[in-house]
Parts: C-alpha cells; structure tokens; sequence
C-alpha cells in the first residue's frame, strides 16, 4: 500500500499595512485547536496583549473542552461514546447553527458525517476500511434527521451515530473570540484561527487585506504562493479546499471532504471555496458545503443567497487554474 497523508489545514495570510503612527495596532499570536491563531487589534494602551493571549487561550481551551474531537474529556467524545451528558452552551450552539447549515444546503453539510469521515482514513486515529460493501451500513448513521437535542441532551435515533464538528468548529470558535473582544470594548480587530478570519471596523480606514493561498497541492506554507488577495469590512470569511488535507494511494486522491448524501469523498473540479458572511462559523461551513457541491451547483446556491459572497478557484478542462467571484466580491479582490 503507497499512500501519502496531510493534515495541514487550509491556510491564509493576513497582511497588515501601517498607515500612519497615530494609532497603535498591537498582536499576539499562539497555538490552539491543532493550529495556529493570529490576533490584532487596535490598542488605546487599555489593554495588555499578554493579559488577552491568556483570556483568548482559556477560552479555547474551554471550547476543546466542549467540541474536540482530539480531546478524550470533551463533550462531544462523550457523546460519541453515548455517555449521558449535559451540553454546554459551546455544544449547543454549535449544534444548532450545523443543523441550519444543513437544511441551507439540502444536506451537502452534515455534521453526522463522522463514520464516513472515519472509514476513509481522516480524524483521529483513523485509518482507511471504506469499501462498496460497507458503504450502505455506513450510510444509516448519517443524517441530522437522525439526531436531535432534548433538555440539553443529544438524542440518536442509532448508537452508532457519531458527530463531527470539524467543518465549523474552527469558524465558529472565531466567532467566540471576537465575541469577547467586543464585549471587553476593542473597536477594530482581526481574529485568525486556522485560517477562517474574521475583522470589526477596518485598519486606519483602510479594510482588512486577507491573502487567499492558491490551491495547490503540498502549498503547505500559508501566504507562500497567494492566489488573490480579499479586502473586508466588518464581515467573515473562511477557506475550504482539497489542497492540504488527503491521501494518494494507488495513484487516486482522495479528499477529507466527504459527501454525506453519497458517502464518497467529493470529486470536482472546484479546487477551493472562499465564503464571506457575518459569521465566521456560518462561513466554514458553507465553504464545506461547495466543496462537495462543485462549482456550477455552488454558484446557482450563491445565486439564491445573495448574503453571501465567494471567490472560488477551479481547473478547466486543460487543468489550468480558473477563478469565479461573486459580482459583489470583485471590486474587492486584487492581485497578491
């Protein structure tokens, strides 16, 4: 067996550009959730940055706690292992905004997905098993019809359901943070948590600038090849794409996003979707959801959604890069 697995995740670069003294952006920046996390925010010498980095990092931790599929004590570990357990607010919420996500999308979001995600060697202490004959039995546990919460209770119509918040934990714990940061004052900032982005107010009257990677496979350094650059105001965005996260084996790649309707990896020829949206957790998912629509079913969807904006990168039948934008979007982007 010859196969290759990464496990980066999507990444993106957030440039910054100092227009003048007058006033004082601060940083700071850590790992959290498997990744990285950037921070910046404009500072009118009220706050510390090594006091928000040690509030920023206990509120990550709080929400590993609730939504890690890595965490052996979290709450969705348990509820994996159909232990009786209470959700938290974390848990329920991000429940909640999944299963709109998923009625949005007619069900290409689903964060039921978990058995799948698992037979096809991705998550934690995966391995690949997925075959034809085990596609159907798999099949039974997917479905957010299959599942509910009830007195802060998830309820399986099947043990054998497992949840998977990968999709929207790293958009929704954006949300979180800056949720924080807005409660404790800061007017202007930009949050970053594995790439999904999230900015208030603008820099100096100058949006933010986010550097969209070009989907490339082994692009593994974020910021090192750009494909375009976005500026937003006020407003999410995150990245999902097949460029980091597969295998090869037997000369076939298989990517981590799975379509939960078919239970195969989707397969086409969109390479990435970048979504914009109020909410960064709304965003990712969305995001996942184009991977596995393709390219011409994500633009009828966007088509219905005007709230949303997207850039979306896809090969033509040469394989030559392409990119699609949101008529809205495209007085935004520039060259990197």
């Amino acid at each position: 067996m010859n196969y290759r697995i990464s496990y980066l995740l999507p990444g993106l670069l957030f440039l910054i550009c100092a227009c003048n003294t007058t006033v004082t952006y601060d940083s700071f920046a850590g790992f959290a959730q498997g990744t990285t996390y950037s921070i910046v925010f404009q500072n009118n010498g009220k706050y510390k940055p090594a006091t928000l980095k040690k509030d920023v990092e206990k509120i990550l931790h709080e929400f590993d706690l609730s939504l890690s599929l890595y965490t052996d004590s979290s709450i969705l570990t348990k509820v994996n292992r159909n232990e009786d357990v209470v959700a938290d607010k974390y848990f329920t919420e991000a429940f909640s905004k999944s299963a709109a996500i998923t009625r949005l999308t007619d069900g290409a979001f689903d964060i039921t997905v978990g058995p799948l995600v698992k037979a096809w060697g991705f998550g934690p202490d995966a391995h690949k098993n997925f075959s034809e004959s085990k596609r159907d039995s798999l099949l039974k546990f997917v479905g957010m019809d299959k599942v509910r919460m009830t007195g802060g209770k998830v309820i399986k119509d099947d043990p054998g359901i497992k949840l998977d918040f990968n999709a929207i934990a790293q958009g929704y714990s954006v949300d979180v943070v800056c949720d924080y940061l807005s409660s404790i004052g800061l007017k202007s900032y930009l949050v970053e948590i594995g790439g999904e982005v999230r900015v208030k107010g603008d820099k100096q009257g100058v949006p933010w600038r986010i550097g969209i990677d070009r989907p490339e496979d082994n692009n593994n350094i974020p910021g090192n090849d750009l494909q375009a650059i976005i500026s937003i105001k006020n407003r999410s965005l995150a990245t999902s794409g097949n460029y980091r996260k597969f295998y090869v084996e037997n000369g076939v790649k298989y990517s981590h996003t799975i379509d939960p309707r078919t239970g195969y990896p989707a397969k086409n020829q969109l390479l990435s979707a970048t979504i914009l949206a109020d909410e960064c957790a709304t965003a990712d998912g969305i995001a996942t959801a184009c991977m596995v629509f393709g390219k011409e079913k994500t633009i009828e969807f966007l088509a219905l959604h005007p709230e949303y904006d997207a850039f979306l990168v896809f090969s033509d039948d040469k394989g030559n890069y392409q990119t699609w934008a949101t008529e809205n979007l495209k007085r935004s982007i520039s060259n990197p």
